[in-house]
This record gives C-alpha cells, structure tokens and sequence, in this order.
C-alpha cells in the first residue's frame, strides 16, 4: 500500500471520506490536513472531496462494530487534540482491523489520546453549563464563551431544553460560530466577526444585581483563591458576569458609557488589558 497525505475541506463528512478513499485506493494515511492548515510538503498528497453516500457507508459500519467507537469519532472531532484527523483515521483502522475489543483498553495507544480529549471535552460542555452568563438583548437572550473545544455541538440540546420558550444564541469566540435558536429550532453558524450589543438600563442593574449578589455572599475570612481557581478555572472569567469591569454594566443609553474593545475579544477582566480588533456591529438571531 502507497503513504500518502490527503488533504480535505475540514468537514466531519470530509474526514470520513478521508477514510473511505484511503481503503478505496489502497493507501496509507501519514497525515490529514484541512485546506486552510496544509503547508506545502514533498511527499505525495491527494485532495478528497466530500460525498455524502461515502461519508454515510463508514459511519454506518463504525456504527454496526461499535456505538462508543461512533461517539468517539464524532466527540473525537470536536476536540483540540494535537494531529486531531490522523489519530481519528488511526482509531477507525483498528477497530476495521481488529474488530471492538481495544476499546475496552485505556492504555492503548491509539485509543488513549482520543478517550483523554473526548474526557476534556465533556469536562469542559459541563463546566460551561454553569459558567455561561446570558445576556437579555431586546428580547434575545445572547452569550459568549471562549472554550479550548468546539463545544457547541454538545451543549445544543442541554440548553435548547432549558430554554425551549425562548430564544437565545452562544457565540463562540475560539472557533467564531454561534449556536442560534427560536421557534424549537437550533442550528449552529460560522460567524467571524462579532460583538455584543450594550446593555439597555434594565439589564445593566440585572448585571449589576448579579454582581452584588456574588460579592455579598462571599465570606472573606474564608476566602481561598486556590480552591476558587480549581472550581472555576481562570480562564472562564473573561465572559462572565461578576468579574467583568465597570463599563460591562454601564447601560448604552448612559454618557458615562466606555466603547467596548474590537470583536471577538469582548471586555476583560480585572487587572487584564482589553484586546484591540475590528468592530462589528451588534448581531441577533
């Protein structure tokens, strides 16, 4: 069987074509790129296109060997694992090879770096279900998170049940898409430039409610910035509510209101420099 490098359009369907070309053709995947990260290289390389038929025939028969090997492979691909499509095409071609029983092995290899980022993922989809801060924005509710994984996909339905009656969306400022839903429909978007609107008055005491309420129920003779840090982790600050600055809860109407910094950065935490970019206006499913 030749080496070859396959190149495809980032998608999950074009990955799984990835693999039903590399068996169709009898080669020997040494790397995976999507078109946007592959740099110039001197070894053979083919460019897959995406076919649905292609893409549905490997994920029924990943399917009928393994129902966790399809939630692996499907988790797997939203994670921020180092050579993400490389260890996926890895884990598939084990498990056509040897059949599901690796699976039930930790310390594998090939199975072990997949199964610690898809840990990480849920880890950090559920940390996010209670760290995300809503914003009422003219009858939207809106949001902003800024997490390692493509986590949107795995929030969908937990939020989309809690909030059945309204309508919201999550933007995502890492990957730059944003999960929409009204009227019991959901769809996520890639969405490059962003910035939330400012606060009317009323949700500017709402956040400056939320505010006192969290500084109020501190105990300061007990206070434990370690353990604080280990429950909720720093990097989660910058989009919430009780640790944004004074111009987070100024309203737009006020003269007193400070422009927020470009998009995606979005306004900072205490003590943190805001990052500079372009503007965009506000935007609203």
């Amino acid at each position: 069987m030749n080496e070859m490098i396959y190149l495809y359009d980032g998608s999950f369907e074009g990955l799984l074509c990835c693999i039903f070309d590399s068996y169709a053709n009898k080669e020997i995947l040494t790397a995976i790129f999507s078109d946007e990260d592959f740099a110039p290289t001197l070894f053979p390389t083919r460019t897959v296109s995406t076919n649905a038929g292609h893409a549905s025939r490997v994920l029924r028969k990943i399917h009928k060997l393994s129902p966790y090997a399809e939630e692996l492979l499907r988790r797997g691909y939203l994670t921020c694992m180092d050579e993400k499509e490389i260890r996926l095409y890895r884990l598939v071609v084990k498990l056509l090879r040897e059949g599901a029983g690796f699976l039930r092995d930790f310390s594998d290899e090939t199975l072990h770096p997949v199964a610690a980022a898809v840990r990480h993922l849920n880890g950090e989809a559920h940390l996010l279900k209670g760290f995300i801060r809503f914003s009422e924005l003219g009858g939207v509710l809106g949001s902003e998170i800024e997490p390692k994984n493509r986590v949107l996909p795995v929030l969908r339905s937990h939020f989309c049940s809690r909030y059945q009656n309204e309508k919201f969306f999550i933007y995502d400022r890492t990957h730059h898409e944003a999960l929409f839903y009204a009227a019991g429909k959901a769809v996520i978007r890639p969405l490059a430039d962003f910035q939330m609107a400012p606060p009317d008055e009323a949700e500017a005491n709402y956040r400056l409610l939320w505010k006192r309420f969290y500084d109020t129920i501190a105990i300061k003779e007990r206070e434990n910035s370690k353990l604080r840090m280990s429950n909720m982790p720093k990097r989660y600050w910058n989009t919430m509510t009780e640790f944004q600055n004074a111009s987070y809860f100024t309203p737009a109407a006020s003269f007193a209101a400070v422009p927020a910094p470009g998009a995606p950065a979005g306004r900072s935490v205490p003590e943190t420099p805001p990052a500079h970019g372009l503007s965009a206006p506000a935007s609203a499913p």
